[in-house]
């Protein structure tokens, strides 16, 4: 059985002590590819060396929203130039964050250190590569927190890319699936949906067509319920919590049982339209 996470961050530092393990494991669960973004300048090198280093990598590059507000004047040219250097790279992750504008803490950690881009600065840095996306026809992977309306509303009147375009991690409205489905939006599944206060996401996931349909673990962060953890690895140097990314086959068992169909027809289907969005 064929195994594919649709996003996750396996260049992090947080597993990168654990490299040897982690893609052992990774084999001997099944993982074919694993799409691994950048969120940043920053760190598409390392993206870029481990596509080079495990062919299991399928690269992406994009500027997160996180980052938006710390490009560099060059972010564009560099950009490019990381998806000319390698025809098989995705364009993410990319995308719209209101949480982080109007309901973060000041003091959370996780933007310690980011000036938080406006929204209007992040629409404008996500339809440039969403742009870039369309004209290539590569897939991008979007990032969205509370801006669901603004995202489809920008996803509309935008120019997409005829293969599509993932909504990672999708946690929108279930009423919202079939207008982001006609925009060509495939939708990932993650194991720390099964979480009981996630109870509403049944019906979101029950909404998603077949064949719109991809898992994914988000790896190194997103823990997923004890129960799904099949896999661990050490707390990273600051105590967080790493998650291990071969806990992808315990989340397509999850969503397997959630739609009521088997384990290896749910594997069939995934990796039909993982194929048709990101290519063999």
């Amino acid at each position: 059985m064929n195994l594919y996470d649709a996003h996750n961050h396996l260049q992090d530092a947080w597993l990168a002590p654990h490299y040897p393990q982690v893609f052992a494991d990774l084999a001997a669960v099944g993982v074919r590819r694993a799409v691994v973004n950048g969120s940043s300048e920053a760190d598409w090198p390392d993206v870029a060396a481990l596509a080079a280093a495990h062919p299991v990598v399928l690269p992406s590059y994009g500027v997160h929203p996180w980052d938006a507000g710390n490009r560099s004047p060059a972010w564009q040219k560099n950009l490019l130039a990381r998806l000319d250097a390698d025809p098989r790279a995705a364009v993410g992750e990319i995308g719209l964050d209101r949480w982080m504008t109007d309901r973060a803490k000041p003091d959370d950690p996780r933007l310690a250190g980011l000036r938080i881009a406006p929204i209007a600065e992040q629409t404008e840095v996500f339809l440039w590569q969403l742009g870039v996306a369309a004209d290539r026809n590569l897939p991008a992977s979007i990032h969205c927190l509370d801006a669901w309306g603004l995202l489809h509303d920008t996803l509309r009147a935008a120019p997409r890319p005829a293969r599509g375009f993932l909504l990672h991690c999708y946690s929108g409205p279930a009423e919202m699936v079939a207008g982001f489905a006609k925009l060509g939006a495939y939708f990932s599944f993650n194991a720390c949906f099964t979480d009981a206060r996630q109870a509403r996401l049944r019906a979101v996931y029950a909404a998603v067509p077949a064949d719109r349909l991809l898992v994914e673990t988000d790896a190194p962060s997103i823990r997923a319920p004890a129960a799904l953890e099949l896999f661990t690895l050490p707390p990273a140097a600051d105590g967080a919590h790493v998650n291990h990314p071969a806990n992808l086959a315990a989340t397509y068992a999850a969503l397997a049982e959630w739609r009521g169909v088997a384990l290896e027809a749910l594997a069939a289907q995934v990796e039909g339209n993982f194929l048709r969005l990101f290519g063999k």
